[in-house]
């Protein structure tokens, strides 16, 4: 009788270890396991749309030759910009061949060539050109990045030039084959004849209008993604992170590996994955690809954004994605962040994370503005340019919190060789 209720006693003993040993493995927190995979994160409802990369690749601005000196813009979102550049992404492009941009006289053919200049910022990677524009692979042309695409008229050619220029400076690809005619630019540029007519300034690298530009001045209700929603979106266990305070009122999230920083009063996000492992290879258009799924699976987006690429050093990359309202930007300014969602990217993972929380609802209130253009805003970009040259002038909107409402106020954007950016209204 001693001997079996040993042996019951023996049996009870094993049995409870195994239990307990199953939760000391896959329930307590913090344990690496199979139960959970690293790379996985909870799914996080009632959160932004997600979006696709081909909805954020367009020009920041389009820029109107009309000949004779004479120019125009239209910016993203108005109703000129919008057909010509329907037009020209159904078009081909094919034959590229590579060219050196010097001893070519560009404000010559500025000046008095019919033709269409598109900007793209810091420059996209012909690769993802190629998914929204109709280029022809080609395997050196394939390799750029494109920061402007002038497509122009000569009086003395039947054909139409359609140039694309590197971010290295030096060089360009201009395609043997366009399937544009001379007609089809010259219609294009037609449009600019009736609209604010600009003065090129400085080379070309920035344009004044001579007419005041009306803007919309709005006020938007917004909601805000509560840190608890980003927690179960960024953390593998939101469970387990623990909580600091910082002295300038700033909240942290960490679960010893991640970090979430919080800044209430601006509705500001950092997140930072410092052990975040290498992918292998990678490429400009890998990492723009990886930081719009990385958006699309945390957070998703409160607004219409444009891409661009800055690179930040030997296999790294910083994805800027700029958060339009109609057809100008949103600042980001040191004051209140809110325009750019940021990304820096390490051999294809992202590493740090940037964003506001703040998201527009429906409802809003809207008045026209007038910007100062000719006479009276040059005096005011005079006195600016004193501390550095100006590389670009552009409409954008200031934003402002003011009794639980976004406010966009229009202004003139400087943006200053020295990276500065000043603002004009």
């Amino acid at each position: 009788m001693k001997e079996r209720l040993k042996s019951l006693l023996l049996l009870l003993l094993v049995a409870g270890s195994l239990v307990q040993s199953y939760y000391l493995i896959y329930r307590l927190p913090g344990s690496d396991t199979a139960a959970k995979a690293t790379n996985t994160y909870i799914k996080t409802d009632n959160m932004g749309p997600q979006q696709r990369i081909e909805n954020m690749v367009y020009p920041d601005k389009m820029l109107i030759h009309m000949g004779e000196g004479k120019h125009t813009v239209f910016y993203p979102n108005s109703t000129f910009y919008k057909l010509i550049y329907a037009r020209l992404k159904g078009r081909s492009f094919e034959n590229f061949q590579r060219e050196s941009v010097e001893n070519v006289d560009w404000n010559k053919i500025r000046t008095e060539n019919p033709g269409i200049e598109l900007t793209f910022g810091a420059g996209i990677p012909v690769s993802l050109l190629e998914r929204v524009m109709q280029i022809q692979p080609d395997s050196l042309f394939e390799a750029e990045r494109i920061n402007r695409i002038w497509i122009y008229n000569t009086p003395s050619e039947s054909k139409t030039h359609a140039l694309f220029f590197s971010t290295q400076g030096d060089v360009m690809y201009e395609a043997a084959k366009v399937d544009l005619t001379v007609q089809d630019v010259q219609q294009h540029v037609d449009f600019g004849k009736n609209w604010i007519p600009y003065s090129m300034q400085n080379g070309g690298a920035y344009y004044v209008p001579e007419k005041p530009l009306d803007v919309v001045e709005a006020d938007l209700e917004i909601g805000s993604y509560t840190v608890a929603q980003m927690q179960q979106s960024l953390f593998f266990d939101p469970g387990i992170t623990r909580y600091i305070r910082e002295k300038d009122g700033s909240e942290i999230y960490t679960d010893s590996k991640r970090s979430l920083q919080v800044r209430q009063e601006q509705k500001w996000m950092s997140y930072t994955d410092p052990a975040a492992p290498p992918a292998g290879e990678s490429s400009d258009s890998k990492d723009m690809l990886a930081a719009v799924d990385f958006v699309n699976e945390h957070g998703g987006w409160n607004g219409e954004y444009r891409v661009d690429l800055s690179s930040v050093g030997v296999g790294q990359n910083q994805v800027v994605f700029q958060q339009y309202f109609g057809s100008y930007p949103v600042l980001d300014t040191p004051g209140f962040h809110y325009g750019k969602m940021k990304l820096d990217l390490q051999q294809g993972n992202v590493s740090t994370y940037e964003r506001s929380l703040i998201y527009m609802k429906p409802g809003q209130s809207k008045q026209v503005r007038k910007l100062p253009a000719g006479n009276s805003l040059r005096p005011m970009l005079l006195a600016i340019s004193k501390d550095s040259p100006i590389e670009d002038l552009y409409p954008a909107y200031l934003p402002k919190l003011d009794e639980g409402k976004l406010k966009l106020a229009p202004v003139w954007a400087v943006k200053l060789a020295n990276g500065q950016i000043r603002t004009i209204r």
